[in-house]
């Protein structure tokens, strides 16, 4: 466990966009083999950070080095009425895994969500095969449902 890791909300500034980018990207790569745009990422952080609307980062630093961060998106459920948090682009800079850094994060998010009246839970999709984040989200306490998740892309 890093003692020194602090966590906060992303910020509108340089050094956190690049970051992000650069974790948006490597988590594509290691994760599905995918390689983004690097200019369509830094638009869609950038206009994350600017619209509050939409989400918001949180990240973990030590030694004034972001090693790893989460987005979270919102969703209306009607029969709670209430938001639901998807927890989303989570990424851990790799020397810094099995560290309690995502646990950190995880427990970051329960706090800011605990103190908004709105807020009734979280989810968040993972891909079927990577089982060391599964497992990692299951010793925080989420649990799997039984839901499938369907999609239908526009390329742009």
């Amino acid at each position: 466990m890093l003692n020194d890791l602090s966590i906060r909300v992303g910020q509108d500034k340089d050094i956190d966009i690049d970051v992000l980018v650069k974790f948006n990207m490597a988590l594509a790569w290691e994760t599905e083999g995918k390689e983004l745009s690097k200019p369509v990422v830094t638009r869609g952080v950038q206009t994350l950070m600017k619209n509050s609307q939409y989400g918001f980062y949180v990240v973990a630093e030590t030694a004034n080095e972001v090693v790893g961060s989460l987005m979270v998106t919102y969703e209306w459920s009607d029969w709670r009425c209430g938001l639901i948090f998807w927890i989303q682009s989570v990424y851990v800079k790799p020397k810094f895994r099995q560290q309690g850094v995502f646990r950190r994060l995880y427990e970051f998010l329960k706090e800011k969500a605990s103190n908004e009246a709105d807020t009734c839970g979280f989810r968040l999709y993972v891909e079927k095969s990577n089982l060391n984040a599964q497992n990692t989200y299951g010793k925080v306490g989420m649990k799997e449902t039984s839901y499938k998740v369907f999609e239908e892309l526009f390329e742009k």
